[in-house]
């Protein structure tokens, strides 16, 4: 990990680290926290009788019509019991699964979403639900636009060219949300997101993006404890996309002004330092979540494989890299003790 990166654990590798809005938020954590989201799923545990309600008042109770019932049932998703004239018994848990399956049909959630939704029970699925519906909405933004461009009499082929950037995108995105789990791998996507947006020319590029597939495709489950993985996603759980970006480019001014923010951060990184140093920093739940983000990133391939090949398919990324290694040994000339941590 890069050791301006280190110092201000924002642990993307080979590009990005905090400014001060992000050191408060994550390391101070002064921002309110957001209320956890009722559970998706109730326990049947928690429904010890039953009701004895036939299809006809499920669909009342549901508000759902007998068709969609008997499918979600025939897909199932609910488990009623059947009786011995044929008529199946539905319990309460039964209907609030319904009701709540119906909610999210209404949202245009798919079918699969839905499933593994379900099955989650924990709140991370509906979350990546959440995120690739804002990314799918941003990019038919940038498709409409395409499709006016070429009713504007734009050429097919430099169209076409804008929409393989497009997919490239894309797909590399939809790897990077199945990859990471939870509130970090929204952090994750954003950030490499953002140079994607470029046209794959070369045989270097096409190599490199076969590469990054290949390695997302096969990388091992980035897994922490669960005390440390509920406390982080406590902290980071009502960050938007929108926050996201702000930091981002937040990130990009102190890379690029690395003296300015050196000297407008000097009393918050000296402080931060020493606390780097502590036992408590060792034993939160923030150090021990890089800890582990370290370890996985060294076991991985992520640092020897992934990044250079991002490197390689994106000329943007790797001036970025250019940028925060030069960042770095301005970080270094300043507070040499940094290499010990």
């Amino acid at each position: 990990m890069n050791l301006f990166e280190k110092v201000l654990d924002w642990p993307l590798g080979g590009g990005a680290m905090m400014g001060t809005e992000v050191l408060r938020y994550v390391l101070f954590q002064i921002r309110a926290v957001a209320q956890r989201l009722y559970p998706l799923v109730p326990s049947r545990s928690d429904y010890n009788r039953r009701i004895g309600m036939l299809i006809h008042e499920v669909c009342k109770q549901a508000n759902l019509t007998r068709k969609a019932v008997e499918y979600y049932t025939g897909k199932g998703l609910v488990h009623p019991v059947l009786l011995e004239n044929g008529y199946r018994d539905y319990e309460e848990g039964d209907v609030e699964i319904l009701r709540r399956i119906g909610v999210l049909r209404r949202l245009g959630v798919g079918m699969e979403d839905i499933r593994e939704i379900l099955q989650d029970g924990t709140g991370e699925a509906l979350q990546r639900a959440a995120l690739r519906r804002e990314l799918e909405s941003r990019r038919k933004v940038r498709r409409d636009v395409l499709l006016r461009e070429l009713s504007e009499g734009k050429e097919f082929s430099e169209v076409e060219a804008k929409l393989r950037n497009l997919e490239v995108e894309e797909t590399v995105g939809e790897r990077l949300i199945d990859a990471f789990p939870g509130y970090y791998g929204r952090f994750v996507c954003m950030h490499f997101s953002r140079f994607l947006d470029e046209p794959v020319e070369t045989e270097e590029q096409r190599a490199a993006y076969e590469t990054v597939i290949e390695f997302l495709d096969g990388m091992p489950a980035f897994q922490v404890s669960e005390d440390v993985e509920a406390a982080m996603s406590e902290v980071l759980r009502s960050v938007s996309l929108e926050q996201i970006g702000e930091m981002l480019d937040k990130v990009k001014g102190a890379i690029e002004e690395p003296e300015a923010f050196l000297e407008e951060n000097r009393e918050t990184l000296e402080w931060y330092l020493a606390y780097r140093r502590s036992e408590e920093y060792k034993n939160c739940a923030a150090g021990r979540w890089m800890e582990c983000i370290r370890e996985f990133q060294s076991a991985s391939g992520y640092t020897e494989v992934f990044l250079p090949a991002m490197r390689r398919l994106s000329p943007s990324y790797g001036e970025y890299c250019r940028l925060i290694e030069a960042a770095n040994e301005r970080l270094l000339e300043r507070y040499p003790e940094v290499k010990r941590l």
